[in-house]
């Protein structure tokens, strides 16, 4: 029961992971490890060495309100509506615009690479090409695929390609149009001069040697066209804007990342110096609005005063009418000055009903001019024109970055709304005050008229044109002044964005690839793969490796080490009996007396069966050669073949397996017939004989008990050669004639699971007196953790200070010793 209790136990702790031994596992294939990371820290290397260097440059500009130097309280004409407020959000949303980034690579031509050949790849050289392509946008150019140009002298060089197909995309960056184009196949070349007009179907433009270059003969350069809008769309996700600090929400930081530093410092300035142009063209839109407005009234206006002053001159040539009296002079002024006024309130009065009109009939508010051009300085109207125009212009920027129906141009559209509504009441309010001063106006007029109503017609008709000259002269002289101070306002106009830190290579700004990163994750992987692969085959084996493992899993004792020894047939302790393998063997031979002797037998003969879970585990081995020993040491031995089913042992003794067990228990044969005296002193051996149909009913017969009966009382020791416990029953059939047994357990072959087989067979009682017996025992420092049975002379490889000296070696080749050394890591 106790007995019983202990192996369950056993049993239990087979469950658990063995980490110790994982561990163990481990520290045995360091050298596997050690290789892993070696060659994971080499890939890193060769990924850090092929890698293209990838750097971050920035630059800072800033966002303010500059006032135009000319704008002063008395200036009659504003055009620096808005303000800070909202800027930095249009800058920041415009600078990741499609159209914004159209501009800056079309101005710096992008979608063109100059490259050269390098160790990994073709390397960008941008400005260092000695020679300039200026390409001709109106026809097609050949995309993703590099034009050679390889430099014959100085001045002359010749374009060659080897096109795999008979088309090709190309584009066209005039209008931006692709298209498929034929091109030469196989290998082409053509000679050029340098400023020659290059016509192919695939390139079109001219190559042109920058001044003082001197081009080494036979160099060879490339040029490569991409997608205008691929390579647009790669730098507007690429190119990042951001504030610099909540205290300084005014300055804007640019930052772009790339291959090539100097394409990026260029990028960064023209995108900059673009924002900036665009910002004052959007800041003049009102004034250029209002300068066209002035201009058509000008125009106008001087029509009407050259046809004024015609009908002057042809008055007084007629009329000789050249003056009137001072008191009629006065009233004409007076009267001109009415008109003056009444000719200011229409213009006011037409300004708005045009104004209402295209507010109810446009939906582009951008081209409305300043009220204050035809004198309307009432502040709720300049300030709803200056607004909705600001609210415009947004809503325009925002159609480049957001789609259509979007919230936020229902937001826009609602207060667009909201202020327009507020302006038409507004106007509606002024044009009535405007007609009310309208009608006052012409009473006044008509009261003046009637005075001079009793002078000469050709003095009241004098009198009418001079007033009409007056008026128009007057009338263009401040169109002409609001003119050209809208010109003055506009040219001192200034850009709200300016420069602050310019992109610039000084050096640094390498931020990839990381070399350390990739290192380390080349030694992390390098480790923990293997760690990995050896957990899993770890968790996943099943077979004994190890004396430790026997002693977790079974209460069964070892009885002894055999280790792995190469040898023509299995008669080593005989042939080679200084070898370590031939020790082993007698070291079991000591420990089986201390058995048999428990055992306590009344007859002559010690019975010993040597058994194992399946073929190949060096069972009948282990039986010839304890055969063996017992029979060089003086006793008289008998080694019987009673695996009938796979007989085995008839060849080390040059012996046949015509007659053997077989034909004894079928009564065929006497056993002076069936039995061997071997070249080995005191020791007889009885083959298996042919294999019978029915193996098992034959060990079961009183045949076998009764000639292994009559064999002890001849011989000293019997070995019982049984077949497989794990895979027939007719071992423990021969269990009842045995006093010890043997169960082979061959290291990195039997299974554990066999081991449970034994237990159960143990804790049945089937099996009795056994013990294991450890074949291709090999010494590992790492996995055996050192649980000795005082066999240490007893190993196959790498016995100690003892085996160096009293035991044999076994001599390897030296392939077999670099096979070896495989094996072991």
């Amino acid at each position: 029961m106790k007995d019983y209790v202990e192996i369950e136990d056993q049993d239990s702790q087979n469950i658990s992971f063995d980490f110790k031994g994982y561990l163990f596992k481990v520290l045995n294939l360091w050298k596997f490890v050690l290789i892993c990371i070696g060659t994971a820290l080499l890939i890193a290397y060769f990924i850090n060495v092929r890698k293209q260097n990838v750097y971050r440059l920035d630059s800072l500009i800033s966002v303010d309100n500059d006032q135009n130097p000319f704008f002063t309280a008395n200036t009659s004409i504003s055009f620096n509506w808005g303000g800070v407020s909202g800027k930095v959000g249009k800058i920041m949303t415009a600078i990741k615009t499609r159209t914004h980034n159209e501009k800056v690579v079309d101005s710096l031509q992008y979608y063109m690479d100059y490259l050269e050949e390098g160790k990994y790849r073709k390397v960008d050289i941008y400005k260092k090409a000695p020679f300039e392509f200026i390409i001709d946008k109106s026809k097609a150019q050949v995309l993703n695929y590099p034009v050679g140009i390889r430099f014959v002298s100085d001045s002359e060089f010749e374009v060659f390609t080897a096109f795999e197909g008979a088309s090709a995309s190309a584009q066209i960056y005039g209008d931006k149009s692709r298209s498929r184009i034929q091109v030469p196949t196989g290998e082409f070349s053509k000679p050029f001069k340098s400023g020659e007009t290059i016509d192919l179907p695939f390139l079109n433009g001219q190559v042109v040697v920058k001044p003082s270059q001197n081009i080494t003969s036979g160099s060879e350069y490339f040029i490569k066209f991409s997608d205008f809008d691929g390579v647009v769309n790669s730098y507007k996700s690429n190119i990042q804007i951001g504030t610099v600090s909540a205290a300084s929400a005014s300055i804007l930081k640019l930052e772009l990342t790339g291959n090539n530093k100097d394409k990026i410092v260029d990028y960064l300035n023209t995108t900059a110096a673009v924002l900036s142009e665009t910002e004052l063209e959007r800041k003049n839109l009102y004034a250029t609005n209002t300068i066209k407005f002035i201009d058509s009234s000008l125009a106008a206006t001087n029509v009407n005063l050259k046809d004024v002053t015609d009908e002057m001159n042809q008055f007084r040539k007629d009329n000789k009418v050249f003056d009137v009296s001072a008191e009629i002079t006065q009233i004409s002024n007076e009267l001109r000055q009415f008109e003056q006024v009444k000719q200011a309130e229409e213009s006011k009065l037409d300004y708005l009903n045009s104004l209402e009109t295209y507010l109810n009939t446009k939906t582009d508010y951008t081209g409305i001019a300043a009220p204050t051009s035809v004198g309307i300085e009432e502040g709720n109207i300049q300030r709803s024109v200056s607004n909705i125009i600001a609210l415009a212009a947004e809503r325009q920027n925002l159609e480049y970055t957001t789609k259509e129906g979007s919230g936020l141009f229902k937001e826009l559209d609602r207060r667009i709304d909201s202020e327009k509504n507020v302006l038409l009441e507004t106007i509606d309010a002024t044009e009535r005050t405007i007609t009310i001063q309208l009608n006052t106006l012409q009473r006044n007029i008509a009261n003046l008229e009637a005075e001079l109503s009793g002078l000469p017609e050709d003095e009241q008709e004098f009198l009418k044109i001079q007033r009409q000259l007056d008026m128009s002269q007057e009338a263009y002289d401040i169109y002409l002044a609001k003119r050209s101070e809208a010109a003055i306002v506009k040219a001192a106009n200034i850009s709200d964005l300016s420069i602050v830190d310019e992109a610039k290579d000084i050096g640094g700004g390498l931020i990839g690839p990381n070399k350390s990163l990739n290192y380390m994750m080349g030694l992390m992987l390098g480790f923990f793969i293997p760690m990995l692969l050896i957990f899993f085959v770890y968790l996943l084996d099943n077979t004994i490796h190890g004396s430790d493992e026997i002693t977790r899993m079974s209460t069964i004792p070892i009885l002894g080490l055999v280790g792995k020894y190469r040898y023509k047939n299995n008669l080593v302790s005989y042939e080679k009996p200084k070898s370590a393998v031939a020790e082993s063997f007698r070291a079991i031979r000591s420990s089986l007396q201390f058995i048999f002797k428990k055992t306590g037998a009344n007859t002559r003969a010690n019975t010993l069966m040597v058994t194992s879970s399946v073929s190949g585990e060096g069972k009948t081995f282990t039986s010839i050669n304890i055969a063996t020993v017992y029979a060089l040491s003086g006793k008289k031995t008998i080694l019987l073949g009673l695996d009938l089913r796979k007989p085995k042992i008839f060849d080390d003794f040059n012996i046949t397996n015509e007659k053997g067990v077989v034909n004894y228990l079928i009564g065929d044969d006497t056993f002076e017939d069936i039995v061997t005296h071997t070249h080995i002193e005191n020791l007889d051996v009885v083959p298996s004989g042919p294999v019978p149909p029915n193996p098992s009913e034959l060990l079961m017969s009183d045949n076998l008990k009764a000639l292994i009966d009559s064999l002890k009382e001849t011989y000293d020791v019997i070995i019982l050669d049984t077949p497989p416990l794990g895979l027939v029953t007719d071992a423990l059939e021969l269990t009842q004639y045995a006093d010890a047994t043997i169960f082979m357990v061959r290291l990195d072959y039997t299974k554990k699971g066999m081991l449970q087989l034994v237990n159960a067979k143990y804790r049945s009682g089937e099996l009795k007196n056994v013990s294991f017996v450890l074949n291709f025992y090999r010494h590992k420092n790492n996995s055996n953790y050192g649980y000795g049975y005082g066999y240490g002379y007893g190993y196959g490889y790498g016995y100690g200070v003892y085996g160096n000296s009293y035991h044999e070696k076994d001599r390897q080749s030296v392939f077999e010793k670099v096979k070896g050394f495989l094996r072991r890591i």
